[in-house]
């Protein structure tokens, strides 16, 4: 009987310590009584949007004249007369510069004078021929001097003119670099002559981009001159060959430049604009890189998946989605450190207001 009690006594001991373990103490692996389940955790998301993606290639070019000349004499002589201003716009034709020209007048007066005599002569023996008093040979003979006499006057004519130097197009001129009476020979640089109503831009691209290279894409450039100034253009030519060394090609394209602002010579930043095309696109946030694959988290049902995604070309900010995902699908953008495949989350589509405590 005295074991029977002492046995009672125990299993009333045992069944006391696991009520109060489940009604007093908590149990291991629990929060006060809370629920066990994972707890959301919040994120930003976006859905990735079709925008204008315009393929551009950066590249760096010189600017040069629409027409450019160096204005220099054919013959030695002279300056006689400066009829232009250093800077000045000019007129196509108009004399910038006249050498001392008074032995090139004296022979074209000479030449003159006998081209006349020779062709009044020519003229009497045309009627003596009609006569019969002059033969055939005589009269080819005066004809053959009065044509020789012509050819005179136009080699003195042309003596003449290359002492007077014009402008071969209207441009603005340079600096002058003679001065009334100095002495200029063949070659010598008198001044100089641009047409800066329109420059070209001179820039090599790699030839990787030949084949979308063509005349109509547009240039967008800019010079550390005018740093807020943006400089537009049109490419006008491809070059027909590629540089064998640096594996590039030049290309030419035409800036208005009616301001004037642009000068040959100058450097310039430029993009070129190959095409513009529709393309995905996620903020660069939302990408989680894994070796040489790229993943986003897809909010479905209040969880997160992770999904591989295929990446095309990056701008500041925003990278091109080739696959993966699609307009109608919700991507988190802020928060993927916080997340991994399955984890709950509470989506949020723009920062929540902060409460002050």
């Amino acid at each position: 009987m005295k074991r029977n009690w002492i046995l009672m006594l125990g299993c009333v001991v045992v069944l006391g310590l696991g009520a109060c373990t489940d009604s007093g103490m908590p149990a291991s692996g629990k929060k006060g009584g809370q629920s066990g389940s994972a707890r959301e955790v919040p994120v930003m998301v976006a859905h990735p949007k079709l925008k204008n993606f315009a393929l551009e290639v950066e590249a760096l070019g010189t600017v040069r004249a629409k027409e450019s000349v160096d204005i220099t004499a054919k013959v030695a002589d002279r300056v006689a007369a400066i009829h232009f201003e250093e800077g000045k716009q000019v007129r196509k034709g108009e004399v910038l510069v006249e050498l001392d020209n008074e032995e090139a007048r004296a022979d074209l007066a000479a030449a003159e004078a006998a081209e006349r005599e020779s062709r009044s002569q020519y003229k009497r023996s045309q009627e003596l021929f009609q006569t019969q008093a002059l033969s055939e040979a005589q009269l080819d003979q005066l004809q053959a001097t009065m044509l020789a006499n012509q050819a005179r006057v136009a080699a003195a004519r042309s003596r003449l003119n290359d002492r007077i130097i014009t402008a071969p197009f209207a441009g603005r001129v340079g600096l002058r670099n003679v001065s009334l009476g100095s002495l200029v020979s063949p070659g010598g640089v008198i001044t100089t002559l641009d047409d800066l109503t329109v420059v070209k831009l001179d820039f090599a691209v790699p030839e990787i981009f030949l084949s979308s290279l063509k005349p109509g894409l547009t240039v967008q450039a800019r010079s550390s001159a005018y740093p807020n100034s943006v400089f537009k253009g049109r490419v006008d030519s491809v070059d027909t060959r590629v540089d064998p060394t640096t594996r590039t090609i030049v290309v030419r394209a035409s800036i208005d430049n009616k301001d004037q602002r642009l000068r040959p010579g100058m450097f310039m930043t430029l993009q070129l604009v190959r095409s513009t095309g529709m393309a995905l696109m996620l903020p660069e946030s939302a990408i989680v890189p894994e070796d040489s694959k790229h993943f986003v988290f897809v909010v479905a049902d209040g969880r997160a998946h992770k999904r591989e995604v295929k990446i095309g070309r990056r701008r500041p900010g925003e990278v091109e989605i080739l696959s993966g995902v699609t307009e109608a699908d919700t991507v988190v953008i802020d928060g993927t450190l916080n997340v991994h495949d399955g984890t709950p989350v509470e989506a949020r589509t723009e920062a929540a207001p902060q409460v002050a405590s």
